[in-house]
């Protein structure tokens, strides 16, 4: 079991997310909850198509951290 981080942008009506560590691994949704959740379902499919291609899974080496500033 693998954790992944994700970045969720929010965009004109709608979120978008992508994962740092799995290029061209995107997805967008209505609301936050649904980006995620289509975000899990890109990740597992994409994980699964280089399973069978033969190829090397991504290690989750990216994070994020939320940091507070003065402006």
């Amino acid at each position: 079991m693998f954790k992944y981080t994700i970045v969720i942008e929010k965009a004109n009506g709608n979120y978008s997310a992508y994962c740092p560590d799995i290029p061209g691994c995107i997805a967008t949704g209505t609301d936050a909850e649904e980006v995620v959740q289509k975000m899990k379902a890109a990740i597992e499919f994409h994980l699964e198509g280089l399973r069978v291609e033969g190829l090397e899974i991504p290690p989750p080496a990216t994070t994020a951290t939320l940091i507070e500033v003065g402006v």
